[in-house]
């Protein structure tokens, strides 16, 4: 029989080896948590938002004369407090703006319409406040995508192969109960992304923009960034009511009811409408836009015949110059969160270290970023870092480890070109379909030491493998255009604002299917050796590449100029 002593000391043994199994884990946790941060977090507004098998309903309740003064001073890019139900749940209070860059300034000069994407920030006027657990919503207007799905696919080409990117679904969007649109509702990258994504809110996130239009900061956004805004900051207030309290809001309604309408035109019909949309439905033409010095000009040429980023770069390009920081002073200008030198020497030893190919694994998230490389080179999207232009990209820095993030894809599939001359190819479309897989960035150096690297090579490979075997060949690409189409097609024909018709989308999506199945068929000839991978091997040698002649990729709406 075991005694009272050895009982005591048996117990004394085993809560001595919890005390060390604990520390040692708290330990190890501690040194995870440093290197990659913390486990992500499920979000309740994952399924209650985002869940893409049922789109949002969206009414936007605010006062006539607000919302017709936030339109007319759009470029401002100003807040104005709302109350916003989401599929049927009302938020008062709600922090909402115009937003965009040349999007912004292009219906800004257009007297035809006022269909802008819009910025929902539930926390902007009562703090803490969330969308079931989301802070920000980004209401995107399909701008230069006649399909009204480019970006959309590129969204969920980056969900397959599992990319810390945003969520996104449709949503019907009203204002005060007359329809307004269909428009593509984006999770911002903002606090509850990081939570959702790495289960913290540290971390320093910048937006770098070296283009010079849209506003200063990143997105237009003024003042402090990610949740530190005063309540009354910007805009008319309708209120000021803390959480919880029900005073004087837009009538006092229930939820779903709606008082006052614009014009109470029932959904679909064609009478006046909320800002004198153009009838005929036609997309306002960037050749439009008045000289006034936002709309970005081509680049010059650098060293060597390679593009240079569009205006002062100030680091954006994610290039390694010195140990300066002003050197760097663009992405600094792009942050979201509240940083200092500390953090601004972090992002710069890793991007040196990144530059010099050291220890990657240390300095940069290596998986997720070959794995945007390959849904990013995938999609051709030259409104980037694959173009000319330093910005459309998310920088995010935990502890030195540097991460890209996507952004803003409806110029994907090559909505850059004009079926122009490119790469020394006569078709611009030729060039999209063939753009080469293993020298696809045109102004960042950031990737050098991934595509130089045989193993980081093939793993980067093998998502595009996946892309193209599984995603479009095997089907998910058709799906999803399936389901997209079901979802929103009736109310693309309704939609009042729509920049083009329901027959300009149907073809466009028809011309997207076509050019995302041939872009395949050359991914995967890259890949078996039968396409040259690289620029300058399909100059020497265009003998097979998949032509494209025959397409007219402005179908799918362009940038114009």
């Amino acid at each position: 029989m075991v005694t009272n002593k050895y009982i005591t000391k048996i117990a004394s043994v085993i809560m001595a080896l919890a005390v060390i199994l604990c520390f040692v884990v708290s330990a190890f946790s501690e040194k995870l948590q440093t290197v990659y941060g913390n486990s992500a977090v499920t979000m309740e507004y994952e399924n209650k938002l985002f869940d893409t098998e049922q789109i949002m309903d969206i009414d936007i309740l605010m006062e006539e004369e607000n919302w017709k003064d936030m339109l007319e001073n759009a470029i401002s890019e100003e807040y104005y407090s709302c109350d916003v139900v989401v599929n049927g749940k009302t938020f008062y209070s709600v922090g909402i703006r115009p937003k965009g860059n040349t999007s912004l300034s292009s219906i800004a000069n257009d007297p035809d319409t006022d269909r802008y994407s819009f910025k929902l920030e539930f926390d902007h006027y009562i703090e803490g406040q969330t969308c079931y657990g989301l802070d920000k919503l980004i209401l995107n207007n399909n701008y230069a995508d006649t399909t009204n799905m480019k970006e959309a696919v590129v969204y969920d080409m980056y969900q397959y192969l599992g990319v810390d990117a945003s969520l996104y679904n449709y949503a019907k969007i009203c204002v005060n109960g007359e329809y307004w649109g269909v428009y593509l509702a984006l999770e911002a990258v903002e606090d509850s992304f990081l939570l959702r994504n790495y289960g913290t809110e540290d971390g320093n996130l910048y937006k770098p923009e070296s283009m010079g239009v849209g506003g200063g900061a990143p997105d237009g956004e003024n003042g402090p960034q990610m949740g530190d805004k005063p309540d009354g900051e910007n805009g008319p207030q309708m209120g000021d009511k803390p959480d919880g309290e029900n005073g004087p809001q837009m009538g006092d309604k229930p939820d779903g009811e709606n008082s006052s309408q614009m014009g109470d035109k029932p959904d679909g019909e064609n009478g006046s409408q909320m800002g004198g949309q153009p009838g005929n439905g036609k997309f306002p033409q960037m050749g439009e836009i008045p000289q006034d010095g936002d709309f970005p000009q081509m680049p010059d040429q650098a060293e060597g015949g390679q593009p240079s980023a569009m205006g002062e770069n100030g680091g954006a390009d994610l290039n390694y110059t010195d140990d300066d920081l002003d050197s760097y002073s663009t992405i600094w200008d792009g942050e979201i969160s509240d940083t200092g030198k500390k953090d601004h020497k972090r992002v710069v030893e890793a991007l040196k270290n990144i530059s010099e190919g050291n220890d990657l694994e240390t300095y940069m998230d290596v998986d997720n970023i070959l794995k945007y490389m390959a849904v990013h080179t995938f999609v051709v999207n030259d409104d980037s870092l694959s173009g000319t232009m330093a910005h459309n990209y998310y920088l995010y820095e935990y502890n030195g480890r540097l991460n890209i993030l996507p952004w803003d894809y409806n110029l994907s599939f090559g909505g850059m070109t004009q079926g122009g001359n490119m790469n020394g190819m006569s078709s611009g479309a030729t060039s999209v379909i063939n753009d080469a897989i293993d020298t696809p960035f045109s102004i960042t150096d950031f990737f050098d030491a991934l595509l130089e690297n045989e193993e980081y090579l093939a793993k980067y490979h093998e998502y595009l493998g996946m892309l193209v075997d599984k995603y479009v060949n095997g089907g998910e690409f058709e799906n999803t255009c399936t389901r997209i189409r079901s979802q929103i097609d009736e109310l693309v024909k309704e939609d009042p604002t729509a920049f083009y018709t329901y027959e300009e989308y149907d073809g466009a999506v028809e011309m997207l299917e076509k050019v995302v199945k041939l872009r395949a068929k050359s991914v995967e000839g890259q890949l078996d050796g039968t396409i040259p991978s690289t620029d300058s091997g399909q100059q020497e040698d265009s003998s097979s590449l998949i032509d494209g002649s025959d397409l007219d990729l402005s179908v799918m709406g362009s940038f114009q100029h």
